[in-house]
């Protein structure tokens, strides 16, 4: 995006790249159709240390924008849920139109072209790479994070960053399965599979989304969104009947259907096996006319209220973003350009700027990169 918009703007742009083929992470995402944008997108979307650092760029470009792109390129797309869009058919698609676009602009692209060194001189900066010498007035970063380094990732931007006096704020694994021990996953241990709507509750966030448990710990929509804000020993809770109140939903049960056992009525509103290793570990398992008042609430709240201590995360193997980053106090917000040294710019996710899942990291990088191709 950075490349196309300099690009047409008359300038001379090589992109260079290290891996054997462009757009790896925009291939794999949205299981191969490419969560691009999230029409929703507000800075309140983004975890940052400077909340408002993203504004300025998502304004000046919008999933409006980005959607007239593929619009013109004849890439037809869905909404699948919560303003998130999805190619019909391939992620290739976004990938050819950015190369189209890329070619229609002039710029060369190159791959399996790593970087050995960059200096700054008088004339602007120096990159030796594989592939030779590179001299440019301008260089910018987009290297995004070290999520999912099977796909190339690495700290170079991070190194590049620091290497020219930036600061960087601490990187941790975002959008992640998080992970249970010892009794904790015992516990859990027989229900790997199971997936059912939860409210995922954690330092005063809450995500209403799916939840699926694993043979580690526990995963799905709901879990990645609240990983982003949730560290080792924070309090994490779930709602596990997202869709009543607990306390009135047993009442109810009393009145209606005394006889049944509790697993019986629960396995209505929840997959079975979760409902019998509720009633096993943490719940009385009995007619639910025995239940007495005091009884019904401790069971309301387990159930909307239920602590779950995780251990950890998967980490960076599987994350699908990395929190933190190049710290955005020395970065322009209008432009992309390091206050601390003129002409380098830095892009996308190697900043401490983090979206929800749900393509908005999709707009931050077509944001960010049109900011910064219009000044570089």
């Amino acid at each position: 995006m950075c490349a196309l918009t300099a690009g047409q703007r008359g300038r001379i742009v090589q992109v260079i790249d290290h891996a054997n083929k462009v757009g790896k992470k925009i291939l794999m995402s949205g299981g191969g159709r490419c969560n691009f944008t999230n029409t929703g997108t507000t800075a309140a979307n983004f975890i940052s240390a400077n909340p408002h650092f993203c504004k300025s760029a998502l304004a000046r470009y919008t999933p409006s924008d980005f959607i007239e792109m593929v619009e013109r390129h004849g890439i037809a797309y869905h909404e699948k849920e919560l303003g998130q869009l999805f190619c019909d058919i391939s992620s290739k698609q976004i990938v050819r139109m950015l190369l189209d676009e890329c070619a229609d602009a002039g710029v060369q692209i190159r791959t399996d072209c790593g970087v050995q060194q960059i200096e700054r001189g008088a004339d602007g900066f120096r990159v030796r790479t594989a592939q030779g010498l590179f001299h440019s007035a301008s260089l910018v970063i987009a290297t995004g994070g070290l999520s999912i380094p099977s796909m190339g990732a690495t700290g170079f931007g991070y190194e590049v960053a620091r290497s020219f006096g930036h600061e960087l704020l601490p990187t941790r694994a975002g959008l992640v399965p998080l992970t249970l021990s010892g009794k904790h996953q015992e516990r859990f241990a027989e229900l790997s599979g199971v997936a059912l709507p939860v409210e995922a509750r954690c330092n005063g966030q809450s995500f209403r989304n799916f939840m699926l448990i694993t043979h580690r710990g526990i995963s799905g929509p709901a879990i990645l969104q609240i990983s982003s804000y949730w560290q080792p020993g924070n309090d994490l809770r779930l709602d596990l009947l997202p869709d009543h109140d607990a306390a009135q939903w047993l009442r109810q049960m009393k009145s209606e259907r005394g006889a049944s056992e509790l697993r019986t009525v629960l396995s209505e509103v929840m997959p079975r096996r979760l409902a019998l290793r509720l009633c096993e570990q943490w719940l009385k398992d009995k007619p639910v006319r025995q239940f007495d008042e005091p009884e019904l609430k401790a069971a309301a709240s387990l159930l909307s209220d239920f602590p779950l201590v995780a251990s950890g995360t998967e980490g960076y193997r599987t994350a699908e973003v990395t929190l933190g980053g190049v710290d955005t106090r020395k970065v322009s917000s209008a432009t992309m350009e390091s206050q601390l040294v003129p002409g380098l710019h830095f892009i996308g996710e190697v900043l401490d700027v983090t979206g929800w899942l749900g393509g908005y990291n999709f707009q931050w990088a077509w944001a960010s990169g049109r900011a910064a191709g219009m000044a570089a």
